[in-house]
């Protein structure tokens, strides 16, 4: 009188179809060994998720098409088991063939039922999100029809089980009529990316579905990095009346095992419980995560970065060394003339520390050169942000040099605030492969260090980050006495209205009506609107709140808009 759930919380790859069936394969003959009667793969892992305009070639979909036949051929000895595969399809059941303006036969963001290696049912997405990162109308026709089937239980009785694929729970009518249509348990593949605080939206909407219902649901979800966003995994399972029964462990790879038990009072759940949960463990986890998968997944052998002794670079050296190992990371110091000893000190103090790879390229000699060249140019004018920008590209230019010559990828270390006002330097400081906090605004740099300073895994008995880094005033050292409070205002004033303006669409009226200053207010809302030409230009990089500076903001860079 149980079923037994496996649910593969697997890092599918974008465009391995043969890779992410086998893995698919694998998983299916593990949960068929366990005695397990039903195997959840998460939403499109036959392709990997987001494909994007991959969907649009016929070679894609082909290819999809045959890894599927793969799965079914190569599951059909293991009876007793269903399996649920998320896959792109021409067809699904319920739907008509309708064709698009574009030049693709219509396809659906799908799942298909395998029994005994056959496809016994093909369900359609039916709500596909639009919006921040999502396009899945561009590529993706919605579902008509509910997906019920059955799965025999341990005592070979039917357990009707109802289909939804992610976006599909985020609304009341799939699950209701999949009540209607006599499901007995929620089954929901997933491929919903992380962001902060997430996770526990996700799990509360869910709570309000279950409760609407009266069914008990497993969340089955996808976990790993692709280009900009994070899957965190974290698949659970609840109970018909809404209480969280079990979680499967976030931003790793698992097998999460679920048993449900009929029972006269209604369904029993046994499964494992995650570890707690703060808001600065899953951004580390997601940080780290996005870089591995990023660096591995295309083939990167190595990283490197500019190591400033400032807090945004030992930051990104923490996140690169939990990622990647010691081995795989080399840092480069490139003092000029305003760099402070302390940076020196503390920049060689932190490699030590982390056991890295630490060289020094002193810039002075270049710097020169470069005012020498420039010197009847510059003639009777004075240095200003000209002159600290040719540092930064100077340093941007001997960083990629480096990458050409060893096939290190370089990390970028700017963050989100910076990115907003555009106090970084076009081919200097934003020179590189990826920008790994490009989406962490510099209070949360701030806090994000001392976490990891907290919770260091490695106990070597010193934090991996040196305190002066995190309680040193930020500087970008490229002129005397210089400190970001000089043209910024201070961060913890910035980072609001940052908050507020570009992740919140407020309006600047709203946020001086809110007690921000409104010269504050008007100098980050024109550096916003003013150096967007900038972004457009600078890496991809880890997304980690709803919205960040990459597919979920696109603002033209000519705009006589002001407001």
């Amino acid at each position: 009188m149980t079923l037994k759930v496996s649910v593969a919380q697997f890092n599918f790859v974008v465009g391995d179809m043969a890779g992410n069936a086998r893995r698919i394969i694998t998983a299916a003959q593990k949960a068929h060994a366990d005695g397990a009667q039903l195997l959840l793969t998460p939403e499109l892992a036959l392709c990997g998720y987001a494909a994007e305009d991959l969907f649009l070639r016929p070679a894609f979909i082909e290819a999809c098409d045959d890894a599927l036949k793969t799965v079914c051929t190569e599951t059909a000895a293991l009876k007793g088991l269903t399996i649920v595969v998320g896959h792109p399809a021409r067809h699904a059941e319920g739907t008509a063939r309708r064709e698009r303006s574009v030049s693709v036969s219509a396809l659906f963001n799908a799942a298909s039922v395998v029994v005994d290696g056959q496809v016994t049912h093909t369900y359609a997405k039916r709500e596909l999100p639009n919006y921040q990162v999502f396009d899945e109308r561009r590529y993706f026709l919605p579902g008509e029809a509910a997906c019920v089937f059955e799965v025999p239980d341990t005592d070979g009785r039917p357990v009707r089980v109802g289909l939804l694929i992610c976006e599909d729970a985020w609304f009341n009518a799939p699950a209701a009529e999949l009540k209607a249509a006599g499901a007995e348990v929620l089954a929901v593949i997933n491929a919903s990316p992380f962001h902060t605080g997430k996770g526990g939206e996700r799990e509360a909407t869910m709570r309000e579905r279950v409760l609407a219902v009266g069914l008990p649901m497993v969340y089955a979800h996808m976990v790993g990095g692709q280009d900009e966003i994070v899957f965190e995994g974290r698949s659970f399972v609840l109970g018909a009346d809404g209480e969280l029964l079990g979680r499967a462990i976030s931003f790793e790879e698992t097998q999460f095992d679920v048993a449900l038990m009929r029972s006269p009072q209604g369904w029993q759940v046994e499964a494992l419980m995650d570890r707690p949960h703060s808001q600065e463990a899953d951004l580390w986890h997601a940080l780290v995560l996005g870089v591995r998968d990023y660096i591995g997944k295309n083939g990167f052998p190595s990283v490197l970065l500019g190591l400033s002794g400032g807090i945004d670079s030992a930051l990104v050296l923490a996140i690169a060394v939990d990622a990647l190992g010691k081995d795989r990371v080399r840092t480069v110091m490139m003092p000029s003339p305003y760099t402070a000893d302390i940076s020196w000190i503390d920049a060689r103090d932190m490699a030590d520390r982390l056991g890295v790879r630490y060289d020094e390229i002193d810039i002075k000699p270049h710097f020169e050169a470069f005012k020498t060249s420039l010197a009847s140019e510059f003639a009777g004018l004075p240095e200003d942000t000209t002159e600290e920008n040719l540092q930064a590209r100077i340093r941007g230019t001997l960083l990629m040099a480096l990458s050409n010559k060893f096939g290190g990828i370089v990390l970028t270390t700017g963050n989100k605030s910076e990115m907003a006002t555009g106090y970084c330097t076009l081919y200097g400081d934003m020179a590189g492969g990826f920008a790994v906090i490009k989406d962490v605004a510099k209070t949360l740099v701030f806090r994000l260090a001392q976490w990891r300073n907290e919770h260091d895994p490695y106990r070597t008995g010193a934090n991996p980050i040196p305190e002066r880094i995190i309680t040193r005033p930020p500087s970008a050292e490229l002129r005397a006495d210089q400190k970001d409070q000089d043209s910024l205002p201070d961060y913890d004033v910035l980072d609001a209205i940052i908050s507020r303006y570009m992740e919140n669409d407020e309006s600047p009226a709203q946020i001086v009506a809110d007690g921000y200053e409104k010269a504050d207010v008007d100098k980050v809302v024109r550096l916003i609107r003013i150096n967007e030409y900038k972004r457009r230009q600078s890496p991809v990089g880890i997304r980690v709140t709803h919205r960040g500076f990459g597919r979920d903001w696109r603002y033209p860079i000519t705009s006589k808009y002001r407001a």
